[in-house]
């Protein structure tokens, strides 16, 4: 057992909170829904970026490679001056949703470098621009594109040109679960000196301000361990941090930095012209350091925000390390042959002597050490570095969230009350939901708010690392502070209400698999305490989603934003209503995975086979409706096309089949398990049931294939595809002019490149075009894509379930792998190669050239930017090229699951 698996057991146990402090800052506080106080719900005006600087964070803090304790109470992060932009880096910057020609993106360049699940060690870097940044001209040029243009980005600008920019590195090592060494490493890349400003800065989010909690936190300059440089030491500063909380602490900065205090309160008096609760305010140490300004900050060194400036001058290529540390021991200064800083408890332990360098060594090799156990033996330094980033983003992707929707909804007792509309709009119905917690995000800076079924997602790579975060991650979102008394699971904070794709019992049946798979036990606890809420959960989706009792479902966009014809989340211009192939396809998942963890339980507490047998036959009706719904011979499959397609109901009564190639129609080969004959044997009120069921239901043979083996019995394929649907499908699927791009499956087939799907309806034509690329639409705001583009999590799921009917068929399917080729493999093979094309998308090629990178010259070529990745939202359906957030390392993060399963994608 190495050193971080010895620190995940001391956290498990609660031995020692190895994970009270990390990541958990947001890299966007500023327009989100959280902060957002107006009339009409128009968060990303409410509060732009340009306040972020001057005015107070209600919910949340924000900044850039920082970290907090996991209630986020403290806070550190590093802001930055290139001494020529107008306002300090304090916080990454973007478009907003209506600027953007694709919607919000950040316009910044920073990498996720390294991670132990408990943050033992941490890395991160940005590259700072040395030039005056282009807010006004990113901004501008990008309301001018039009969707069917390419977004401007930092690069374009040309402001990288001759490298004049900064690496940015800071990294973080953990002596103990509260004393955090913080290193920060400056290299000028650019071609002659240049000066840059560090500050690493200190801080409390502000809980005092809203007239609920009175108490105020205290930041200030502890001169009693204090020391001037002399010839033998650079000296030292330190700020004294003292919270009720936490007790006092220390952030001891090595060298001589200039200690500047303010306060973490709104510059009222700059942005809406009234008088300030203090003299000092958030923006303070900005206008002192950019303007020069001097009354802004506290002569008398204390307030609830504090920085460390540093003036480092850096010639052509040099570097320079900026050392600090944060934490509970008390320090002291004693003479040696000079000052010395050690702790009290351990007079002869220099901070910044030999042993600071020593501790940094020791994380980086346990982290070395517990990643090479999670990667393939055999794996290349390419592939391995691939794993370790995705990792790392998952992990850096933390994020403490906080949403009391009551008090949002009824405003606070020292702050306006919010407009009456608000009781009447967004969110409204979910005042039950009280977040305060550690959460996996999408993208801290794109989405910094969870996603309902994203986070499903995200625990299965996390799982691999780290099971027990991956775990209380599934189990939070089941908890009566999150789940709506209704059994509805949150989806994200612009509308709690939408609905996202059943997929969380399929995450918590596949964590428990994994973590029993790596740590040789199982977790029955977890599994049953999770099936009883997912009970509630799937009650709710069949009373909602089943509009007419028929074991067809409708669900609205469930996550695949703009892949119909219509609007799926708005009332359809036809008239009438949808009947939604992948909706069906969904429940039937569902049960199948309750089904799953019921015959898991029940080989130990018989009570769950009547439950098993519940969701065994209601698989049964599902999959008998999605081929004659009611009796009446409406099909979602189209025997033609051989393909499942949404139907379109009309008011007065006939309905036609949407012909749009697209997941819709493969996500009915996600519903598909084996019921093996021992484990039906040990469960003999469950075998009574289904045979009772069997045999009185002569439509079963339709939906439930059976073969009979010597060594395995009686095996059952409980899949809403038989197998003439199966094969027809995989012709499209594993075409190459269909479905099959070089990485990975699209969204929808480049069948609709010269063939799109047009509906005329009262004069107005709805079309589906195939575009590989960004969205030429707005709906959902037009910031993603499913109409062509690669996305990892159908992918995923889609490689889980070849593996699926190969373990049922074997060898004895194959199918054309590619459609047209001649050549045959099983669909394990199909699996695997669908799984290497999609790891390909960060790998060099023959070329040197990574698809992920496209023709982005300054990633692929020079060795200062090509061995960093971006893991992005989704991929060009035909170049791989990385499309929509740049970090969402989340559910694309799976990369390292298929990279455990499948190896190289070479």
């Amino acid at each position: 057992m190495n050193g971080e698996e010895k620190r995940l057991l001391e956290s498990r146990d609660r031995k020692v909170h190895w994970k009270r402090w990390g990541p958990y800052l947001s890299e966007r506080q500023w327009g989100t829904v959280r902060e957002d106080y107006s009339p009409h719900g128009t968060a990303w005006d409410f509060f732009p970026h340009d306040h972020a600087r001057s005015r107070t964070y209600r919910w949340g803090e924000d900044g850039i490679m920082g970290i907090s304790d996991r209630h986020q109470l403290v806070c550190f992060a590093l802001a930055m001056w290139n001494t020529r932009d107008p306002i300090l880096k304090e916080r990454l910057f973007g478009l907003t949703g209506n600027e953007g020609n694709h919607g919000e993106d950040v316009k910044e360049y920073y990498f996720y470098l390294d991670s132990t699940p408990t943050h033992s060690y941490m890395k991160a870097l940005y590259k700072y621009p040395q030039n005056e940044f282009p807010y006004g001209k990113l901004v501008k040029e990008n309301r001018q594109r039009s969707r069917n243009d390419f977004e401007y980005e930092l690069l374009d600008t040309g402001i990288f040109a001759e490298n004049r920019y900064f690496d940015v590195s800071v990294e973080y090592a953990k002596a103990n679960a509260e004393d955090i060494l913080i290193q920060i490493t400056a290299v000028n890349r650019g071609p002659e000196e240049a000066e840059l400003v560090l500050l690493p800065t200190i801080w409390f989010r502000n809980t005092w301000s809203w007239g609920r909690d009175h108490y105020r936190p205290a930041l200030r300059a502890a001169q009693a361990v204090s020391i001037p440089g002399e010839d033998e030491t650079p000296g030292f500063a330190a700020v004294e941090v003292d919270h009720r909380e936490y007790g006092k602490r220390w952030l001891i900065c090595e060298g001589q930095p200039e200690l500047l205090f303010t306060e973490n309160e709104t510059n009222a008096r700059k942005l809406f012209g009234s008088e300030n609760r203090t003299p000092y305010v958030k923006d303070g140490i900005n206008d002192y350091v950019v303007d020069g300004l001097a009354d802004k900050v506290n002569p008398e060194k204390t307030g609830t925000k504090a920085s460390a400036l540093y003036r480092l001058h850096l010639s052509a290529g040099e570097q320079q390390t900026v050392r600090l540390r944060l934490t509970a021991d008390q320090p002291k200064v004693v003479r040696m042959s000079a000052p010395r800083m050690v702790f009290a408890s351990a007079p002869k332990t220099e901070l910044f002597g030999p042993s600071f360098a020593g501790i940094f060594a020791a994380r980086r090799r346990e982290a070395d050490e517990f990643y090479a156990q999670r990667a393939p033996k055999g794996l290349s330094d390419e592939v391995r570095n691939v794993q370790r980033q995705a990792f790392a983003g998952l992990l850096w992707s933390k994020q403490f969230y906080h949403f009391d929707v009551r008090a949002w909804l009824n405003g606070d007792p020292a702050s306006p009350p919010p407009p009456e509309s608000r009781k009447r709009g967004r969110n409204q119905e979910w005042s039950n939901l009280y977040n305060a917690d550690v959460v996996s995000m999408p993208d801290k800076w794109e989405y910094p708010w969870y996603a309902a079924w994203d986070l499903a997602f995200h625990c299965i790579p996390l799982a691999q690392v780290d099971p027990d975060f991956a775990k209380e991650q599934l189990t939070l979102f089941l908890r009566e502070w999150y789940m709506h008394p209704n059994g509805q699971l949150p989806a994200y904070e612009w509308a709690f209400g939408d609905v996202n794709p059943p997929v969380h019992a399929w995450a918590v049946w596949r964590v428990y698999k994994i973590e029993k798979r790596i740590r040789g036990a199982a977790d029955r606890a977890f599994l049953e305490s999770a099936f009883h809420k997912l009970l509630l959960n799937f009650t709710w989706w069949v009373n909602r989603k089943d509009a007419e009792g028929m074991n067809i479902f409708q669900g609205g966009f469930l996550g695949l934003d703009n892949i119909g014809v219509f609007d799926r989340s708005a009332p359809l211009p036809t008239g009438g209503h949808l009947e939604q192939s992948d909706g069906t396809s969904w429940m039937g998942m569902y049960c199948l995975n309750m089904l799953a963890i019921a015959l898991e339980l029940a080989s130990e507490n018989s009570a769950y086979e009547s439950v098993a047998s519940k969701f065994f036959e209601h698989f049964v009706h599902i999959a008998h409706a999605m081929n004659d719904r009611g009796g009446e011979g409406i099909k979602l499959w189209d025997q033609q096309d051989g393909f499942y397609y949404d139907v379109l109901h009309l008011p007065q009564g006939d309905w036609h089949h949407l012909k749009v190639r697209s997941l819709v129609g493969l996500i009915p080969l996600l519903a598909v398990e084996t019921l093996e004959q021992d484990i039906v044997d040990r469960l003999p009120g469950f075998q009574r049931r289904m045979q009772w069921f069997i045999d009185n239901h002569p439509d079963i043979p339709n939906h439930i294939e059976t073969q009979q083996t010597a060594k395995q019995g009686t095996r059952r394929l409980l899949s809403l595809v038989n197998r003439e649907q199966l094969e027809s499908t995989l012709r499209y699927l594993l075409d190459e002019s269909e479905f099959l791009s070089p990485h990975g499956i699209r969204a929808i087939s480049r069948f609709h490149k010269d063939h799109p799907y047009i509906m005329q309806v009262n004069d107005s034509e709805h079309r589906v075009d195939y575009e590989p690329a960004e969205s030429s639409t707005g709906l959902f705001g037009g910031n993603s894509n499913w109409r062509g583009p690669v996305w990892f999590p159908i992918n995923f799921l889609l490689i889980e379930a070849l593996q699926k009917f190969h373990h049922f068929y074997g060898k004895e399917l194959q199918a054309e792998l590619p459609t047209g080729s001649g050549k045959k493999a099983s669909l394990w093979e199909a699996a695997a190669e669908i799984s290497r094309r999609l790891t390909r998308i960060f790998l060099r090629a023959k070329d040197g050239k990574r698809p992920v990178y496209g023709g982005l010259e300054l990633f692929q070529n020079d060795p200062h930017w090509r061995e960093l990745i971006y893991f992005h939202e989704y991929f060009h359906g035909d170049n791989g090229a990385g499309i929509g957030a740049s970090h969402q390392t989340g559910w694309t993060g799976l990369v390292a699951k298929l990279i455990e399963q499948s190896g190289e994608g070479m």
